[in-house]
């Protein structure tokens, strides 16, 4: 049986249930950017802050040194947290006490890992005598995580400890199996603390998934335990199944998701908490227009020097399409989305359609470096761009000394000849070093494992690499995109604003993010009802395709049905006007906006009470 969701509207006030209680959410993404979960932490702070005050915590591990970016020191070691924090720098921990460095600025405590790496192997005996978990490999990240977990539990001890002092509740709320262990000790330990798991995607789900098509129709009919061996994933699952079925509430991030852990963590959430953004409204609408036009024209100047050398086109009729996340081939719809984009190169021209369609394939992949061809584009693209403008001051500059000298001749004057022999020259010679009768090429990248890599084979073999005669061409850029990028030179977000369109046909996708980032950006989006978001959007919003937010029904149905059906709504998204798709790009942040956390933190509240009443 699965849960039902409804949507809500605006709970900023705390409910009285809780507000006597603290709250310390603890996440190995705490300070520490690693995946979607970071995400989710961050972009909850204000609105949980909003409601708990300085009552709230976070508490995370430092692994690496890039947390102190994200990290702002106290002295004032006052409050239940910080005297814990006192009480575990004096048994001689290293304990850092701050305030995370984003909106709403929570006070956060950060865990040395390193101060019981020496212990690993008797904190993982101990697991094992007290909790069954074995954790057989001697793994760093497995013993980072079992370090951290002994460190959290004795904070909780001494933490249980002030709160009693002051007759206050405290709940504890864990995300992922990284975070959880606590929990075991919690309980078995008798601690006055009421405890909130969240799973945002079951360990097993994930590596099923990426290898069984099959995947959700046989949910019923996997062992668990069988499926954690063969994967060599045991200690990971007994984790996240015992953590389940100990913690006071156990909730997940969509209804898709709660049916894994019914399965493999033998216990059906009792609450779903969906999963939001801070949506940024503008006062005027015309300023989603403009910013999609401003970071438009920074993607036309990388397409004009990967394509322009040698096959230009018409960026009027150009529509950007991109996708984005994690490299997990068919868990993200990669497969479905290139063999999409083979029928619709066909389809388009077939109807030779003036459109072209340049999709871009954004996920990190091992590279040894950005490929010299597009890096020597992309700087020959700045000294055309700067050429031009020294011929655009001096055509300027004598133009108006023309125009003030002549006295009857209204003519306008031959601009040729108002440009110097100097200028000519290296503008013709600019050129000539430009143009090549090579395709552009499709990767941006040189690939460490390019014979291997799956994204690159299908192109090559289907093929769809960049032909000047087809209508869709292709950039694989297996890196992050942000301002230090050398080839887009701006943000994922900016680039994002300066779609058109975001492909997202997950397989296997809790609960998706990318799509929900677009449609916050006045971006539509194509997400399936196999994540999380797309399941959530099909059930409560019927119009969503009004919206911007394209559903891909995927349940019980073959990949080559799939992959038409995305080639169809692709098809006709570019068959949309101009003016289409502006109104497109207004509503799509209207449906965003219900996905504000402002609105969704009721889903936590509602946890949070369940966990203070539990017994």
């Amino acid at each position: 049986m699965t849960l039902e969701l409804q949507p809500r509207q605006n709970h900023l006030r705390q409910p009285r249930s809780l507000q006597g209680a603290y709250l310390v959410e603890t996440a190995w993404e705490v300070c520490n950017q690693m995946g979607g979960i970071y995400t989710v932490i961050r972009s909850k702070v204000p609105a949980m802050t909003a409601q708990w005050g300085e009552r709230y915590c976070l508490l995370g591990p430092i692994v690496n040194q890039d947390v102190s970016a994200e990290f702002d020191p106290v002295d004032d070691l006052s409050g239940p947290y910080g005297s814990a924090v006192k009480k575990m720098r004096k048994m001689g921990y290293q304990v850092e006490f701050g305030t995370w460095l984003v909106t709403g600025r929570p006070l956060a405590v950060l865990l040395h890992v390193k101060d019981l790496e020496p212990k690993a192997y008797e904190i993982r005996q101990r697991l094992f005598t007290d909790h069954k978990i074995n954790l057989y490999h001697d793994d760093l990240l497995q013993n980072q995580v079992v370090c951290f977990s002994e460190l959290c539990t004795i904070f909780f001890t001494l933490l249980a400890k002030e709160m009693n002092a002051i007759n206050k509740p405290v709940i504890a709320h864990f995300h992922e199996w990284m975070a959880s262990v606590p929990i075991l000790d919690i309980k078995s330990r008798k601690l006055p603390i009421k405890t909130v798991f969240t799973t945002h995607a079951t360990s097993l789900g994930r590596y099923i998934a990426m290898n069984d098509e099959h995947f959700y129709s046989s949910l019923s009919k996997y062992n668990w335990s069988q499926q954690a061996e063969y994967f060599h994933i045991l200690p990971l699952a007994e984790i996240e199944r015992y953590s389940a079925q100990k913690c006071d509430v156990l909730t997940t991030v969509s209804d898709v998701t709660a049916k894994e852990c019914k399965e493999f963590l033998g216990h059906e959430p009792d609450v779903i908490t969906p999963n939001g953004l801070n949506i940024e409204r503008f006062v005027a609408t015309h300023e989603v227009q403009n910013l999609h036009q401003q970071y438009k024209s920074e993607i036309h100047e990388f397409v004009m020097g990967h394509f322009f050398h040698s096959s230009p086109f018409d960026l009027d009729n150009t529509l950007y399409f991109f996708t984005s996340g994690r490299y997990e081939y068919k868990n993200k719809g990669y497969d479905i989305t290139l063999e999409a984009l083979t029928i619709l190169n066909t389809m388009l021209k077939k109807a030779k359609r003036k459109q072209t369609v340049v999709m871009f394939f954004i996920t990190k992949r091992p590279v040894w470096s950005i490929n010299p061809v597009v890096l020597q584009s992309r700087g020959v693209m700045g000294e055309i761009r700067n050429t031009c403008e020294d011929i655009e001051s001096q055509i300027g500059k004598r133009m108006f000394y023309a125009a003030a000298s002549e006295q009857r001749n209204l003519k306008l004057p031959d601009l040729n000849n108002m440009v110097d022999d100097h200028l000519r020259l290296k503008f013709r010679r600019i050129l000539q070093s430009w143009k090549s009768d090579a395709w552009p090429i499709v990767v941006t990248h040189n690939l460490k494992d390019d014979n291997n890599d799956e994204i690159l084979g299908y192109l090559r073999n289907a093929p769809l690499v960049n032909n000047p005669l087809d209508k869709v061409k292709v950039v694989y850029h297996p890196d992050f995109i942000d301002t230090t990028n050398p080839l887009f030179g701006i943000d994922y977000g900016e680039f994002v604003r300066g779609c058109h369109l975001g492909i997202f046909p997950s397989f296997y996708e809790p609960w998706g993010y990318t799509p929900l980032e677009c449609l916050a950006r006045g971006v539509p989006a194509i997400t399936s009802d196999y994540s999380g978001f797309g399941d959530f959007v099909g059930r409560y919003y019927p119009d969503h395709e009004q919206y911007g937010a394209y559903l891909l029904h995927r349940h019980a149905r073959k990949p080559s049905a799939v992959a038409k059906d995305l080639a169809i709504k692709m098809f006709n998204f570019a068959d949309l006007t101009r003016r289409e798709r502006m109104q497109q790009r207004n509503k799509a942040e209207d449906l965003a906006e219900n996905f504000d956390w402002t609105n969704l933190v009721a889903y936590y509240n509602n946890a949070h009470e369940k966990a203070l009443i539990s017994t």
